[in-house]
Parts: C-alpha cells; structure tokens; sequence
C-alpha cells in the first residue's frame, strides 16, 4: 500500500482551513476500486488551453515565471501547512489557487483578472458547482488555467459520522462532476475541504494516484469584509514567508473584487508565479460518472404542441 509523500497527523487544525459550512454526502455510498479509464457523456469537449506563453498584451504583467509538471503517482503531497517533503518553489515565487467555484459573476471576474496580468492559477472546483455552472468551468480551462477537484458537495472528509464509502464517494463524484462539466478529464489534483486531512483517505488518494493540495499561506478571503483586507492579509504573509501556495476563494466577491490590486502587488514586490500542471489526467471511475450523469437527468417533458397545451378562453 502507497501512502501519500509527508502523511499528515489525523484531524489537524489547519491555519489554512477553509470555513465554509457545507452539506454532508449521502449515505449509502459505494466503496470504489482503483478504476480503469472509462469513458462517460458529457458536454462537448473544451478547447484546448491557451499556452503560458502567450502574447501578453500588459507589457508590465505578472505573467508567469516557469511552468512545473507534476507526476502524482504515489499522491504526492504540497503545502508546507501539512507537507514537508517537497519545497520545489524557489524565493519570490507563488503558486495561485482557487477554492469552491465556478459561480456566477465572481469566477468570470477572477478570470478576467488573472487575464489581465496574463498569469495562471489552480482551480479546485466542487463537483456540485461544476455541474450547476459547466459553462464557466470551461472558461477556466479555456484561459489555460489548471483544474483539480474540491468534492462533490465540500463534506468535511474528517467528520467521524461519515463513512469511509462516502469519503471515497466525496472525492470520486467531485472529479467526475468536473470531467462532465469539462468534457475531459481534469488533473488528478485534489484539495480537501476545510484542510482536514483523515490519515485513510491520504491513503486512498496516494493508492489513486491523486496529488493532495494543502497551502502555504490562506488569505482568509471567506472572513474578509472588504477586498483590502485581503490584499493587507496575503501580502502581509507572502513577506513574511517569501514564497509560497497562495489559498484563495473564487467563490468570494472580495476576492474578485481584491484580485487585480492585489496582482499587482505581487509583481510590485518581486513575486513570480509558478503554474503547477499535472503529467496526466486523472482516471475518473464509471460507477460516479454515471451516478453524475444520473443526477443531470431532468423529468420527462411532453413534447405536446403549443395549441394543445394552451388555449385563449377570452380576451
């Protein structure tokens, strides 16, 4: 059994936890083995993700320094929160990351934003939300950026009522919900709501060769009244670490609203962004990608005419 590089301690509190109350998965679930490719419907394809290194047309733009590639075989571990093991960033650089989308308005204005600077980041969808809003999930994709997966419905993993066959259930339904959303698999990068890290299921994702996403610093976005409490808040603490994974909330109007000053900071200050890509997609299992594909399914509609259906009686 492979366990997951720097297996964190069972129910750590995380300075960099996320707040968000969520709903808890199902009962009933089944357990998963590790799966074979499997093909699922789903929308049309999305297009292929713009290049790094495109023309920029910001002549002072963040950008982005270096492109990594990331090989999650074993489940490797990020974040200095609860893994050790693997500092791959150099001084002055970031890793940016986005929690809990996509979702109308702000997601699009973080994208336009990261656009702007001409720069990407990790998004790490919930699987509810990607099936709610497919569209802006693509918009993602299609700007470049690089999509993981946060659960299907963002259950605290490490709640002693849930099942280890719901966990799993959790982690595999989200990534489906985000290979229908997309029409293609996303990277098998994963994050756990709330940072909460139960020891058997680092061991799953390591079995399923999934990458676990803690953080360096949290921005605390959720908390933040204001936009410029969140710049003050993420500068303060990339000073005083001097590089690092960047946990933010494109589910948050602040953070939309904070993003581009707060880019502009970064680039103020000397800071260069790392994107982080995975070496292969994630192999989603058929048994949840037919549970999301069941879910979509809408009741019957009649196809009765018009005329039919609805008669003026008086005028």
């Amino acid at each position: 059994m492979r366990i997951a590089a720097g297996l964190i301690f069972a129910g750590a509190v995380s300075l960099c936890a996320t707040g968000a109350a969520w709903s808890q998965a199902t009962t009933g679930a089944k357990s998963a083995a590790v799966p074979q490719a499997a093909p699922a419907a789903a929308p049309a394809p999305a297009p292929a993700p713009a290049s790094a290194k495109a023309a920029c047309a910001n002549p002072d733009a963040l950008g982005v320094a270096r492109v990594v590639e990331i090989d999650t075989t074993g489940g490797p571990g990020f974040g200095f929160e609860h893994f050790k093991q693997l500092d791959f960033l150099r001084d002055k650089e970031v890793v940016l990351t986005f929690d809990d989308g996509p979702w109308p308005v702000n997601t699009p204005s973080v994208l336009k934003a990261l656009a702007q600077e001409c720069t990407k980041a990790i998004f790490f969808p919930i699987g509810k939300h990607a099936s709610y809003y497919p569209e802006i999930l693509k918009q993602v994709a299609t700007a470049g950026h690089t999509i993981g997966s946060h659960t299907w419905s963002h259950a605290n993993l490490n709640n002693k009522k849930m099942t280890e066959a719901q966990a799993k259930e959790e982690v595999e339904k989200g990534f489906s919900a985000v290979k229908w959303a997309l029409g293609a698999a996303p990277a098998p990068f994963f994050r756990f709501p709330a940072l909460q890290h139960p020891p058997v299921m680092v061991t799953y994702l390591g079995e399923r060769n999934i990458g676990i996403f803690s953080c360096d610093l949290d921005s605390f976005d959720f908390k933040a009244r204001t936009a410029q409490t969140i710049i003050d808040s993420v500068m303060k603490k990339v000073d005083k670490l001097g590089k690092g994974i960047i946990l933010m909330h494109d589910f948050q109007k602040h953070t939309a609203e904070a993003l581009p000053e707060l880019l502009r900071r970064l680039k103020a200050g000397g800071y260069k962004v790392v994107q982080m890509r995975a070496k292969a997609p994630v192999l989603t299992i058929a048994e949840f990608d037919e549970s999301v594909i069941k879910d979509m399914k809408l009741p019957t509609v009649s196809n009765r005419p018009l005329n039919s259906v609805v008669q003026t009686v008086s005028e």
